[in-house]
């Protein structure tokens, strides 16, 4: 095997596109014959997935995974932190819950945290990849918690991995974010950064050459050997991101009859939004996040998807008018799915008789199904295959359809199918269904029939599609970004 090596990718600040150059550099580091993995020592973010061991891990890490070919793993994401509310967050460690706790508390447990993420890179990350392309979190700079880093330099100090920062031009200030997130940096970990690029340009590069030259003037006048490594244009990828709604469908929403239009119900603890990405690959299907219950009606199909804590988002759809709003648009015969927390929502009734999510003993639901949901201590997570059995409702015709996906909750429900339906209404606790290409184009169809549209015969397939993607990627990185100087920089040359 080749000698192992690494390389960081940090940024100016969060959103500046660390998730997707990570996941470009794997693709390119794969496709030029070197076995590589994405390694992210914690992340915070209520978007999660389960592996082939039922265990938790960041859905970013997992995009990156798949670019690299490999099977996406927890020891990719040892930590992974779920906020629960403002003050605290589920910890989940090696795949698995550990406990809950404030953001102080969290911090003093730093050094064993550290030996944590130490321990999964040495023993599951460098003795099995040649290459492993690393993931900061939101900022370096952040000097106040420099002691209590372990995703950051922290990291790339442990495992002695050279720092590439990206910073994001669209949103104003990149030269200064730059320049100034290196010079707050302590002298061992500035000299850790050797290159760094400038992201989402729009417009004519080479207007940017004179302020680039007088940032690298400055950096060499500091003796510092950070070199400038290109500026990636802004682009039309589909490619899911897991930290914000940066995943939201861009294309303009219509009430006309060319498109299939589907809401998705916002809520604060919303989570696993990425089961929605499936649908960017069909042209004509538009959908949006929907805040406000007068922004509801004109879609064909509205989505419950899964939360963080559904009985309080359950009561804040009550406050805002969205509850009342959908039993009407059911009455009127929207299609309404629940996905997991949304499968919660739509059955008579909730129970937390432990207050695992909150301190309502219980609630009302939809009442759109029969079944009722008591949290338990126990969370199941666990990838699944299902072969569909149904009888009535829209989805009658499914019958004997395979599905995989996976699922992850605390809520026991007091039914046992894959898929409830009854009516227009139909329930999943699986994430995921929706990357089944075929039961989504035939669940698609069924729309297209009723609004006289074009049926879709052919089943796309999301694998494929995803790859395609992984490839654009790949493709942009290469053509706008100095590979030489990074390989110099990951040979530590």
């Amino acid at each position: 095997m080749k000698k192992h090596k690494n390389i960081m990718i940090q940024g100016t600040g969060s959103s500046v596109g660390k998730t997707l150059m990570v996941a470009g550099l794997c693709r390119i580091f794969a496709q030029d014959g070197y076995r590589t993995t994405p390694f992210k020592s914690q992340n915070m973010a209520l978007n999660s997935f389960v592996d082939i061991e039922g265990l938790e891990m960041s859905r970013g890490t997992v995009i990156q995974a798949e670019a690299a070919y490999e099977i996406p793993r927890a020891f990719m994401n040892p930590i992974l932190l779920k906020p629960n509310s403002d003050n605290n967050s589920q910890v989940i460690i090696n795949g698995k819950v550990a406990y809950t706790v404030d953001a102080k508390t969290y911090f003093s447990n730093s050094k064993d945290l550290k030996k944590i993420a130490l321990d999964s890179y040495k023993n599951n990350i460098e003795v099995n990849f040649d290459i492993a392309v690393l993931e900061g979190g939101g900022s370096p700079a952040e000097i106040n918690l420099r002691e209590y880093d372990l995703v950051n330099m922290g990291m790339a100090e442990l495992v002695d991995a050279p720092v590439i920062l990206v910073g994001n031009i669209d949103i104003g200030g990149v030269f200064a974010s730059i320049y100034g997130t290196v010079m707050l940096l302590d002298e061992q970990d500035r000299k850790r950064i050797k290159g760094y690029i400038i992201n989402k340009f729009r417009g004519d590069s080479d207007l940017l050459k004179p302020a680039i030259e007088i940032l690298d003037k400055k950096f060499k006048d500091e003796g510092l050997d950070i070199k400038f490594l290109g500026v990636l244009p802004y682009a039309d990828l589909r490619i899911e991101e897991e930290d914000s709604l940066s995943d939201e469908d861009k294309r303009v929403y219509s009430d006309n009859k060319e498109y299939i239009n589907i809401s998705v119900i916002k809520t604060k603890k919303m989570s696993n939004f990425t089961d929605f990405h499936a649908f960017k690959q069909y042209d004509d299907v538009r959908l949006k996040y929907v805040y406000d219950a007068k922004d509801l009606g004109n879609e064909d199909i509205i989505i419950f998807p899964g939360s963080k804590n559904t009985i309080t988002d359950l009561e804040d759809l009550k406050e805002r008018g969205i509850f009342e709003k959908v039993k009407e648009l059911k009455e009127k015969g929207k299609i309404i799915v629940g996905i997991c927390g949304g499968l919660q929502m739509l059955g008579k009734k909730i129970y937390d008789p432990k207050h695992l999510e909150s301190n309502i003993l219980e609630t009302e639901g939809f009442n759109f199904f029969d079944y009722e949901t008591t949290f338990d201590e126990i969370k199941k997570t666990e990838q699944v295959t299902k072969r569909l059995e149904l009888t009535e409702g829209i989805l009658k015709d499914f019958t004997n359809y395979e599905v995989k996906g996976y699922e992850i909750h605390q809520g026991i429900s007091t039914f046992d199918s894959p898929v409830i339906c009854k009516n227009r209404v139909f329930a999943t606790y699986i994430h995921g269904i929706f990357d089944n290409s075929k039961f989504t184009n035939d669940f698609l169809n069924i729309v297209r029939r009723e609004k006289n549209m074009p049926e879709q015969k052919e089943i796309f397939s999301f694998n494929e599609f995803k790859e395609k993607e992984y490839d654009k990627l790949a493709e942009l990185l290469r053509k706008n970004l100095d590979m030489k100087k990074i390989y110099e920089i990951l040979e530590r040359k």
